[in-house]
């Protein structure tokens, strides 16, 4: 007895290029999301540290720093100006600082 093999072939090919289109769905949809969260997980993580600064400026000299150049100077404080912008608003010296950071 002949079974013509060729006729049953395209269901499969049909179900794999079914998961193939699937998954390049799947991956263009997770791919930027992962970036934008890393990108808020960033921001976070550096006001942390600018808060963190100021208060051990706080601790050692018993004022906070009047600017964020002087946490950069003295303190060792890195921050990444090409990429946010952080606004330090300081109202009096034994007050902490407002730190908000902003993406470019």
């Amino acid at each position: 007895m002949y079974i013509d093999r060729k006729a049953r072939r395209w269901p499969l090919a049909a179900l794999v290029l079914a998961a193939v289109l699937a998954a390049a769905g799947l991956w263009k949809w997770a791919v930027p999301a992962s970036g934008q969260d890393m990108d808020e997980e960033s921001a976070a993580a550096l006001r942390t540290a600018v808060e963190r600064s100021a208060l051990q400026c706080y601790v050692v000299e018993g004022v906070y720093p009047p600017g964020l150049s002087y946490l950069e100077e003295n303190y060792g404080l890195q921050v990444n100006s090409a990429d946010y912008e952080i606004v330090y608003d300081i109202y009096a010296s034994n007050l902490p600082p407002a730190v908000r950071v902003i993406k470019r």
